[in-house]
């Protein structure tokens, strides 16, 4: 019998040094999805997010759709961009990231689909929660949950054939894989998510913080429609959303008591959870090597190396 793929460690979730690992490791060598063009419709005007801690700003230079920079807002270099040509809107953090169409390879059939540049901006909202970063995309990543926690959304998108395909560094979610046309879910690695549905469009940025049990939900959404068909759509949307926050504190609450350490993967349902778990574990072991070749306490992106041994990768690690 086949071995059954497992989760991480619930100390992953939990600890500050680990975190600081994935934040070299994975986040200053990821693009990142800011939005339509739509959202960057007003020339001069700064639209300002932060990533892991780096603060980013997009800005529309002159009237040509194309022409929107990214810069970081503490020092005013300019990021790494990419508009694609249906009109998303990606960015990195660092210099370390690797060319759009190397960390993307095969997503340009998927995101032609859709003319993103005909979905207009309507609102933005962010607040923060207390769970880790991963064990949101845990949520997102896997279905078994939805029946139960999300019954409207099961609605229209029974979990019967719930299926995800998994790619370099995206995966596609498809409600029933004989409806080609049956909405748009992507989730882009490490922490960003595109929902085309009901005439609208949703992307939210799971946004860790240097504390490993807060992390700030960036929610931005986009419709055809205003006035009440929007409010209804948002509506909609935002139910789903605090549905998946209130079983996320719940979630890491049960990680942070030390009961709980690993466990086993449904080989059907939680391919998603398999694939970006795998990701990190790769990349964060990879950089975790890396650094214990280099020299102790040399500055990288302004923080200390950190000390963990490899052991301490997988066994539990306090905050």
């Amino acid at each position: 019998m086949a071995s059954l793929t497992r989760t991480l460690p619930a100390s992953w979730y939990c600890s500050s040094l680990l975190y600081q690992l994935e934040r070299r490791a994975v986040f200053m060598k990821a693009w990142y999805l800011l939005g339509p063009v739509t959202r960057f419709n007003v020339v001069g005007e700064r639209v300002v997010y932060e990533i892991a801690q780096i603060s980013v700003t997009a800005c529309r230079m002159s009237g040509a759709s194309i022409d929107i920079k990214v810069f970081d807002e503490s020092t005013g270099v300019e990021f790494k961009s990419h508009i694609t040509g249906t009109g998303l809107v990606f960015s990195t953090i660092s210099e370390d990231a690797p060319s759009f169409d190397d960390f993307f390879p095969d997503l340009q059939p998927l995101i032609n689909t859709v003319d993103f540049t005909k979905l207009p901006y309507r609102r933005s909202i962010k607040y923060e929660g207390k769970f880790n970063w991963k064990t949101m995309v845990d949520g997102y990543q896997e279905c078994l949950h939805c029946q139960y926690t999300h019954p409207s959304f099961s609605v229209f998108y029974p979990p019967t054939f719930y299926t995800v395909y998994n790619h370099k560094n995206f995966s596609q979610h498809v409600a029933d894989p004989k409806k080609s046309g049956d909405g748009l879910f992507l989730y882009f690695f490490p922490n960003c998510t595109l929902n085309v549905y009901g005439g609208g469009m949703s992307s939210f940025r799971v946004c860790p913080t240097e504390k490993p049990g807060i992390t700030r939900m960036e929610f931005d959404y986009y419709h055809l429609e205003t006035g009440d068909k929007f409010e209804e759509y948002f509506k909609f949307v935002r139910q789903v959303a605090m549905e998946d926050y209130e079983l996320c504190e719940k979630a890491q609450e049960n990680l942070e008591k030390g009961i709980y350490t690993e466990g086993i993967l449904n080989p059907v349902k939680e391919t998603g959870v398999a694939f970006y778990q795998q990701r990190v574990l790769d990349l964060v072991c990879a950089q975790h090597e890396s650094e214990t070749q280099s020299p102790p306490n040399i500055v990288h992106d302004g923080d200390h190396r950190n000390t963990m041994t490899a052991s301490q990768l997988v066994e539990p690690a306090s905050s």
